[in-house]
């Protein structure tokens, strides 16, 4: 069936306002991840709170993608490449916003701490895993925007690097919970934050691996490259 040239250019420009909203919303979470991690290092309780308030924008954004999307299977009907394309990028939607949410309780827990006695060099080390997660996460979109199984697969791999970095810092704060129980609170917020921020890069490479689907048809048969981690955390 030869499809008329008018519906494939509408469905196409349809799309292309989909995928924008999810730039926007990977550009909010972005910069939500990392205000919310240098709130915590600067103890600049006004930007925590402003990360805070900012997730509402992110959540009326996955929202509006997943009614656009909604709106094109029943109008478009699409099939084959253009049917992953729009499954894909609704749980790309799916995956930010989860992200914005540890954005966003990294913003809290940064509050609570801001009442503390600081754990010398944890802010910064916080701050250091937020700017390798949120590279990861910039690049899975940009995979996905330039269509880039390549990049993809290589964001897969660069997930092992925040889960080591993870462990080394959740041993930080053990090392100081044993020194002084005094710390064991801070450091039980520190070790959420951390352990948010590790599942920040669990998403990005989720959103590889979308990436790796929509351009193959298939996903990735090999495991996730994953080096163990030594805790739980928040959901």
């Amino acid at each position: 069936m030869i499809k008329d040239p008018h519906i494939v250019r509408a469905f196409d420009r349809d799309l292309e306002a989909v995928q924008a909203m999810i730039m926007r919303m990977g550009g909010l979470v972005e910069a939500a991840l990392s205000d919310a991690a240098e709130a915590l290092e600067t103890q600049d309780m006004a930007l925590a709170e402003r990360v805070r308030a900012g997730d509402k924008a992110i959540d009326a954004l996955e929202e509006q993608v997943n009614s656009e999307c909604a709106r094109l299977i029943a109008l478009r009907s699409p099939i084959a490449t253009d049917l992953r394309t729009v499954l894909t990028v609704m749980k790309i939607a799916s995956s930010l916003e989860r992200c914005g949410d540890y954005a966003k309780n990294l913003a809290k827990r940064a509050l609570v701490l801001n009442t503390m006695t600081p754990i010398e060099g944890a802010a910064f080390s916080i701050r250091r895993m937020a700017r390798l997660v949120g590279l990861l996460l910039k690049d899975a979109l940009d995979a996905f925007i330039a269509r880039d199984a390549g990049l993809a697969a290589d964001v897969r791999q660069r997930d092992q690097e925040v889960d080591q970095l993870y462990n080394s810092i959740f041993r930080v704060f053990l090392t100081h919970m044993m020194e002084d129980p005094r710390n064991i609170t801070a450091c039980m917020h520190l070790h959420f934050i951390a352990k948010n921020i590790e599942r920040v890069g669990d998403h990005a490479t989720t959103i590889a691996e979308q990436v790796i689907y929509l351009t193959t048809g298939s996903l990735p048969e090999e495991a996730r490259p994953k080096a163990t981690t030594l805790s739980g955390g928040d959901d």
